[in-house]
């Protein structure tokens, strides 16, 4: 399994019976990865780059790409004179998985402000495009990430980060930026029952509910 923009393995914290290859560009961050999974390979690289020279070698590609340009935050940089394209690399990765991986694959980014490219399905905060089903998951309101404290998401998380030094603004940022890890455990489980999905039935249902 490829684990890409791996930040500290939200997404991969309950998987089991797995073999990772994680890819993280932030060393600080692929220092702690390591640390919490000893087993897996960590890569200090580009994501974007590695899938293109290695997808080859995996059976499953999960793939998290830089959100912040696609966020609804910037509705609110907006006002700040902060104007920016989306990230493409996004879209990239989602067509060029699909056209030429023969593993499954799942793309996870958070929900955007313009309307997606590629129809994908929501699960709470997170858009994901895959090449199987993702069925509907009920996620505890409870896990709300607005406004809690660095304890608040280690306990949401199960991540404990107080022997790393680095600033408490930064932790806050990583923990944020985790996928919650039953729902990381739930794609995983709907990818090994397989129920194929194709981008051509993607874009179909796109153009059908226009």
């Amino acid at each position: 399994m490829l684990n890409l923009y791996a930040g500290i393995g939200g997404n991969r914290k309950l998987w089991e019976d797995v073999e990772v290859t994680a890819v993280e560009i932030v060393p600080e961050i692929a220092e702690i990865y390591q640390d919490l999974f000893p087993d897996d390979k960590v890569i200090v690289c580009d994501a974007h780059q590695y899938l293109l020279e290695h997808y080859k070698d995996f059976d499953f590609i999960w793939a998290s790409p830089p959100c912040p340009t696609h966020s609804i935050t910037n509705h609110f940089l907006k006002a700040k004179d902060v104007i920016r394209y989306p990230d493409m690399k996004l879209y990239q990765e989602i067509i060029f998985l699909d056209t030429f991986f023969y593993g499954l694959y799942c793309v996870e980014n958070v929900v955007s402000y313009y309307k997606p490219m590629i129809r994908p399905t929501r699960i709470d905060r997170h858009y994901f495009w895959s090449n199987f089903y993702i069925n509907e998951l009920e996620i505890n309101k409870e896990t709300a990430l607005e406004d809690q404290n660095i304890n608040s998401l280690q306990d949401l998380h199960g991540f404990n980060l107080e022997k790393y030094k680095i600033p408490s603004y930064d932790k806050r940022r990583i923990l944020r930026n985790c996928v919650y890890p039953p729902l990381g455990k739930h794609i995983l489980d709907c990818a090994r029952s397989n129920q194929p999905r194709t981008l051509p039935e993607l874009f179909q249902e796109t153009k059908t509910h226009d």
